[in-house]
């Protein structure tokens, strides 16, 4: 009876030795590449229990090939593009046909415009342009009144709808130079598109970043939630680390005008955003602004928004619609830091 347990006992030792070895390590895969005129990086955790998991250099080719897609339709810079081909078209109150994701965006970007009660406007293109932001050449001076007005005359959302029915998507114009410019929201959705698309093949233990819009979700290879630093703004090489946010199944954006800008004939740094209001490159003592949101599109949106409107009213937006925002401002003695009360939340 002895021998009979004894032998059960090594049985059951040898099966969990043979299993323990069986077993995978956990891994974390770190792929990039290049996108949208920036990088991507992608960090996903292999723990060796997905089935048919395709090997790293497949998935990456699924991820350039996602890209490719997003830009085809998005990108202002590729005269092929979705987004060309609508700001080309002349027509007004008549439907011209896009896929849903470029409906979903352009949709997403009109809420958008309401909550920041009009500061991100995606139909400031044309003033983009103007100030040497967008695929036009740079301008060594600033624009004049008369310029301004001019492309003025094609901007406001309001001239912009979108239709769903039938399984059909577009947009339509009320206004023929309409031109669109998703620059401020179109990374974010390519991060949460290549997020989706890990979830589809089992990964659900991700780090993806495009050209710093990023969504985290569940833990590291350390098993702790991913941390996303907040750099301090400064114009020179290298970056400063001003705080940690952990991130788990959230997106996250910054928008400040420490990066891009534009340096007129006097020596001044104009910032790259411009105010829909003003109809110029925004000036204001707000340096950054993070945001974290359910989405990376969604907060890569509303840090554009929210840096256009100023600390003091993009503080308030905040509060009222209940926005997780961390904001880096300066005054006389260097900078100072504010955030939200759904921010300071996520710091506990």
């Amino acid at each position: 009876m002895k021998m009979k347990s004894l032998s059960t006992w090594l049985l059951s030792a040898v099966f969990a030795l043979l299993l323990a070895a069986c077993e995978k390590e956990p891994q974390q895969v770190t792929l990039e590449g290049k996108t949208m005129g920036t990088t991507y990086h992608v960090k996903y955790i292999d723990d060796g229990l997905v089935d048919n998991l395709p090997n790293s250099e497949k998935i990456q080719q699924q991820i350039d090939a996602l890209l490719k897609e997003v830009n085809s339709q998005m990108s202002t810079y590729q005269k092929d593009s979705q987004i060309s081909a609508f700001n080309g078209y002349r027509q007004v109150n008549s439907l011209f046909t896009v896929s849903p994701d470029f409906a979903y965006v352009v949709e997403e970007a009109i809420r958008l415009n309401k909550i920041t009660e009009g500061a991100l406007d995606i139909t400031i293109g044309p003033l983009v342009n103007l100030w040497g932001f967008g695929p036009d050449k740079r301008l060594n001076k600033e624009p004049t009144a008369e310029q301004i007005a001019e492309r003025a005359k094609s901007v406001g959302i309001d001239k912009l709808s979108v239709v769903k029915s039938d399984h059909q998507y577009g947009l339509i114009k009320q206004e023929p130079n309409l031109y669109i410019d998703l620059s401020s929201i179109a990374k974010g959705f390519g991060v949460d598109k290549v997020a989706r698309h890990l979830e589809t093949l089992g990964l659900h233990h991700y780090l993806v970043e495009i050209g710093g819009e990023l969504r985290g979700k569940g833990k590291n290879l350390h098993g702790k939630p991913w941390q996303i630093a907040i750099e301090k703004p400064t114009f020179a090489q290298g970056q400063a680390i001003e705080t940690i946010v952990p991130l788990d199944n959230k997106g996250f954006a910054t928008s400040g005008n420490y990066r891009n800008y534009f340096e007129d004939e006097h020596g001044n740094r104009l910032s790259h955003i411009i105010d829909p209001k003003q109809l110029k490159p925004i000036q204001h003592n707000l340096a950054s602004i993070t945001v974290v949101a359910d989405t990376s599109m969604t907060a890569d949106g509303l840090s554009t928004g929210l840096f256009v409107l100023g600390p003091e009213k993009a503080l308030e937006v905040a509060e009222r619609e209940k926005l997780a925002i961390f904001m880096i401002i300066k005054n006389g003695q260097g900078y100072e830091t504010k955030m939200s009360s759904e921010f300071d939340k996520l710091t506990k």
